[in-house]
């Protein structure tokens, strides 16, 4: 595939001696990832300030530290928001920013970090190949740009849940340093399981429940009954005629398995208290859950049904695959604004990673580890712990990988504030999933933006 015609034309002007190197992140490996050998791969984010934007190079497998930044430059950055500028992307055909000096005439800050390799292989802003480049020429390209030690190293994320319990008390003990002196459970004040929540878990054990226990249950709570009612009202599920009760949304439109999962994710949404996140970051969580729900349950359907896992959980491991944002924000939120900074600034990076290097765990580790200790399915356990680990192959592992594919075609459809990033052929294969059939499912979800906009608006109320 060739190069994308606007970097062709910018490294013409340039004068820059480099080589095609083809790319394929599943086979590169890690010493060149991570800026161990050599060679290192060298990629772009876009910071701004008042004085305007600016492009920073660093190493993959690292993100941009923003108060050493600041330290050595005396500017006060932030990062840009992706739906800024993802038209310049789509404008010149780029699936990523390009590692290229100068893009879009932006002044362009050097890591130091990367002048210690030999080679460099630049992102060049497509999906398949890399610039690859000497550190004469790569000097050569950058004599005009600042260079300063910004980058700060990602470490590895824990894949092991076993160590989940001990890694969130370790971390509470080094808070505990910076004046938070309760025990644990005190000191993360996490609700116990709300009660409609542990109605509907015990309903879901019981192989006589119909159709008039689950409405009972959730018309207890009116809020609630309401959100239910207006999810199935919505344009996205087509329903006929006006949909007037819980009992016409389970019997007309979602089915009672749907309506039983959709209550419970509401129900443990509704179990933190939010004081502390904006209309706009409640507004973001609730996009996010209702987006991923919608798109893992277009897979799931598009899925044979003698391979297919169980859609209920599937749903809802889907609705509730954000509850640590709403657990780091309740319990940690000084912490919760540096995250959201750094994770703006850094959007090549997962934002788990981000929260282990300012907490010492994830978001995922406590809020798996919160759905364990309510006696939540092992099925939602796993997925919450596992979305982001693609390598995961225990028990339940459909359910994760789902979620971390749903995710992944909707960034890559230009949706959020990921930036692209390819998918592994075996996971749709683990999942018995036609790719074809996959990106048409996830296009015919994101063209019904609108409908689940105003479903996550209501949800925010």
């Amino acid at each position: 595939m060739p190069l994308p015609a606007s970097i062709q034309e910018m490294l013409d002007i340039q004068k820059v001696s480099y080589n095609i190197a083809p790319m394929d992140p599943q086979a590169l490996p890690l010493s060149l990832i991570h800026g161990q050998s050599e060679a290192c791969i060298v990629q772009s984010v876009i910071l701004q300030d008042s004085q305007g934007r600016v492009q920073v190079l660093l190493p993959a497998g690292s993100l941009v530290d923003l108060d050493e930044l600041q330290r050595q430059t005396g500017r006060h950055f932030e990062g840009v928001n992706m739906d800024d500028i993802r038209p310049l992307m789509e404008q010149q055909q780029l699936t990523s920013i390009p590692a290229v000096p100068r893009w879009q005439g932006m002044p362009t800050i050097v890591d130091a970090g990367l002048l210690s390799h030999k080679k460099l292989w630049l992102e060049a802003g497509g999906d398949s190949d890399m610039l690859e480049i000497s550190l004469q020429d790569f000097e050569s390209i950058i004599s005009s740009s600042d260079r300063v030690k910004c980058a700060m190293p990602v470490p590895p994320m824990a894949v092991d849940p076993n160590g989940d319990e001990t890694q969130i008390f370790d971390s509470v003990k080094r808070f505990t340093q910076k004046r938070i002196k309760q025990r644990l459970d005190e000191t993360l004040e996490l609700p116990p399981l709300p009660e409609t929540a542990q109605r509907i878990i015990k309903l879901r054990a019981d192989p006589n429940a119909d159709i008039n226990d689950l409405a009972n249950i959730v018309e207890i709570d009116p809020s609630l009954a309401a959100q239910v009612v207006s999810w199935a009202a919505s344009p996205y599920y087509s329903a006929p005629g006006k949909i007037k009760s819980v009992h016409d949304a389970i019997v007309r439109v979602l089915g009672f398995d749907m309506v039983l999962n959709l209550a419970l994710g509401l129900a443990l949404g509704k179990s933190m208290s939010m004081q502390t996140l904006s209309p706009l970051h409640i507004h973001q969580y609730w996009r996010d859950a209702v987006y991923t729900a919608a798109a893992v349950e277009g897979l799931v359907t598009s899925i044979e049904r003698r391979h297919r896992p169980g859609f209920g959980l599937a749903y809802l491991s889907g609705l509730l695959n954000n509850f640590g944002y709403l657990i780091l924000a309740e319990v940690f939120p000084p912490y919760f604004a540096n995250i959201e900074r750094l994770a703006k600034a850094n959007p090549q990076v997962n934002k788990a990673v981000i929260e282990q290097v300012q907490l010492g765990i994830t978001g995922n580790q406590v809020a798996s580890w919160l759905m364990g200790s309510w006696n939540m399915p092992d099925e939602i356990v796993v997925a919450l712990r596992q979305e982001h680990n693609p390598e995961y192959d225990g028990e339940h592992k459909l359910y994760a990988k789902l979620i971390y594919v749903a995710q992944a075609m909707m960034a890559n459809a230009g949706f959020g504030s990921r930036l692209p990033s390819p998918i592994p052929h075996r996971l749709f294969k683990e999942l018995h999933l036609d790719p074809e059939t996959a990106e048409i499912t996830i296009a015919n979800i994101l063209e019904s933006g609108g409908d689940l906009e105003a479903i996550a608006e209501k949800m925010r109320g």
